[in-house]
């Protein structure tokens, strides 16, 4: 929602809006002159919009409750109101676009893209689920009219069926937002029809095993694979030097040798391989190529390192499904072997902590110790019998604890990490400066 709202401010536009909470991103928004305001109530809606409602456009995300006062109002009073996602259709239906879908990973796989592009000289605009942090924004700009539109295409609420791309990658359909699907047959069924909309003469790269669930068998998109082996693209000569992991780009035709990626982790290196595959789809040279990625510093909540010395290593990371916290938690192992983990985990929605109870209590116990947070309820309301006590009870770690938010300083304190990671996709950065001031 702040990247659109970044893109009409950019191009001479009058923007205000709502957000539930304020954040370090709401409060650059307001620095951008875009008024942010955080009280659900129709007054709050700027003089501004409410006098010109004939060239006035309201854009929602799903995400909100149902019984948001000021989405009735709008509607009520007869204004013009778009989601997000159709609202990105119609800004990038004109441009050759690049779509990067999937339930883990396509956050750091199309802002990857964006700075290999740039790197290579190909101008874009990158519409980002997450502030990149070789720039600074969620809203990477165009230099020309004419560029490549790199959208991270969002399958909540099926919202990246307004797009048609040229090119795209599917990085991940592993089961969620099963309180709008119901079961993962729906959500197939979705991402194959988000397939079904690349451009005739479009290609697809997709995970090993994700294309089969989701291509046809006479599909007429040109696919590729990509996994770190047994894929038409993979990861050869995978290792890991000073911190960083460093491989072998290869194809049926093509290798790209001595790749090194300094965003740590084995996820990470396949949303390389798709980045790069993308990259080179659109001509950018080997060099290039070496040079983005070894270059790209990720994006903030994802393996994000806030400390790092030889005594505490400190790591935050948007991570909210158990795949993700597994990939995490696997790649911090591999990189701090002898080292104790401490997990900080704060779990979102209250539905998705029910569908994958057991799934997040297994891949939590791949740390030795575990903080639970209570639950961060987003857009719903309490389910009872759903709560972080129903994790903990079979995570298997050495040491575990549920922890309220006003003592979770103290807990960790006592604690003595030696490698420390907050996880979450709910408020759990807020704690993150803090935690960081306390521990150095």
């Amino acid at each position: 929602m702040s990247a659109l709202a970044r893109w009409f401010k950019h191009n001479g536009k009058a923007v205000s809006g709502y957000d539930k909470t304020p954040t370090p991103l709401t409060r650059q928004l307001e620095n951008e002159g875009i008024a942010v305001h955080f009280e659900d109530d129709p007054a709050q809606i700027s003089d501004n919009l409410k006098s010109s409602k004939e060239d006035a456009l309201v854009i929602y995300t799903p995400a909100i409750p149902k019984d948001h006062k000021e989405w009735a109002w709008l509607k009520a009073e007869g204004f013009t109101i778009m989601k997000r996602s159709q609202v990105l259709g119609l800004i990038t239906e004109s441009m050759i676009s690049v779509a990067v879908a999937g339930t883990h990973g396509k956050t750091t796989t199309s802002s990857m893209i964006v700075h290999l592009m740039k790197t290579a000289g190909i101008d874009c605009t990158g519409f980002l689920g997450g502030i990149a942090t070789n720039y600074g924004t969620n809203m990477v700009m165009n230099e020309e009219t004419n560029s490549i539109a790199v959208i991270e295409a969002d399958e909540f609420d099926r919202s990246f069926l307004t797009l048609r791309p040229d090119a795209a990658v599917v990085t991940s359909i592993d089961a969620d937002h099963l309180d709008i699907y119901g079961d993962k047959d729906a959500l197939k069924e979705s991402f194959a029809l988000f397939v079904s909309k690349i451009e005739k003469k479009g290609k697809l790269f997709a995970k090993q095993g994700v294309g089969s669930q989701i291509l046809g068998d006479e599909n007429r998109i040109h696919h590729s694979s990509y996994a770190l082996e047994s894929a038409d693209i993979t990861a050869e000569n995978l290792r890991i030097e000073e911190a960083a992991f460093v491989f072998d780009y290869k194809t049926s035709k093509k290798t790209i040798t001595g790749i090194r990626l300094n965003v740590p982790g084995f996820h990470n290196v396949e949303n390389a391989l798709a980045a790069i595959s993308v990259t080179k789809y659109f001509g950018a040279d080997d060099d290039s190529i070496r040079e983005g990625v070894s270059t790209y510093k990720g994006v903030k909540r994802r393996f994000e390192y806030v400390i790092k010395s030889d005594s505490l290593v400190y790591i935050d990371d948007y991570a909210h499904h158990p795949v993700e916290i597994e990939s995490l938690l696997k790649s911090v192992r591999a990189l701090y072997p002898n080292k104790r983990i401490t997990a900080v985990f704060q779990p979102h929605l209250f539905s998705r902590t029910r569908d994958f109870a057991p799934e997040f209590s297994e891949s939590l116990s791949l740390a030795d110790e575990v903080i639970l947070l209570d639950i961060y309820p987003a857009r719903e309301q309490p389910i009872e019998g759903v709560t972080s006590e129903m994790l903990l009870e079979k995570v298997r770690a050495e040491r575990k604890t549920v922890c309220p938010k006003e003592a979770l300083l103290e807990q960790i304190k006592a604690w003595q990490p030696e490698v420390l990671l907050t996880i979450g996709a709910g408020d759990i950065d807020k704690f993150v400066e803090p935690i960081k001031t306390e521990l150095s």
